[in-house]
């Protein structure tokens, strides 16, 4: 058997899609995508970016208590009736969202006449949040306008809610935000 170039050319393309020693190569390909996230958990959650609210669904590895939890991967949730599986380009960055060095994870403070960035707990954080509007209500509150008419309302706090909450946790944000007099308000559960 004479074997010219394009005869070999023919061969060897032929021999690396059927297999190098004649086995079916579907089943470890097959394989190999389902190792990416076997042992991990999986969690469905919702894609922070906008108020599209596309469902994704979050691999993670690791416990977070014996060992570090990972994000493995993310993937459209197929059974999501917004968006049936598909995420646009920044839904499907989001574990480079999640597991980015650069992220920060906890509250930092400058305080003024500081030049550095100082940690904060989250204890501190909030209470710190809560003295500030209350600070600021007292000061600012308005009970009646020029005409004596009753407003009780705060101009000088704003709130802003967010597209991935629910609509019940928006409601109450609502709801506490009317209570406070604040009437520089949005939020984004018309999803």
């Amino acid at each position: 058997m004479s074997l010219d170039r394009r005869s070999f050319l023919k061969l060897a393309v032929t021999g690396a899609l059927a297999s190098p020693f004649g086995f079916d190569l579907a089943p470890a390909a097959a394989e190999a995508k389902r190792l990416k996230i076997s042992r991990t958990t999986e969690t469905r959650s919702i894609c922070p970016y906008c108020s599209v609210s596309c469902g994704v669904i979050v691999h993670t590895r690791g416990d977070g208590k014996n060992t570090r939890r990972d994000v493995v991967h993310v993937e459209g949730d197929p059974d999501h009736p917004i968006n049936l599986g598909t995420l646009c380009p920044k839904g499907a960055t989001l574990k480079h969202y999640v597991m980015n060095d650069r992220r920060l994870t906890r509250v930092l403070h400058r305080p003024p006449g500081a030049t550095e960035w100082a940690p904060m707990s989250w204890e501190e954080a909030v209470e710190r949040i809560a003295r500030r509007i209350k600070a600021t209500r007292d000061a600012a509150f308005i009970e009646k306008d020029a005409e004596g008419r009753t407003v009780n309302r705060l101009e000088s706090v704003a709130a802003i809610g967010g597209c991935t909450d629910t609509n019940e946790l928006n409601w109450l944000f609502q709801k506490v935000a009317r209570a406070l007099g604040i009437v520089h308000l949005e939020q984004q559960s018309r999803i």
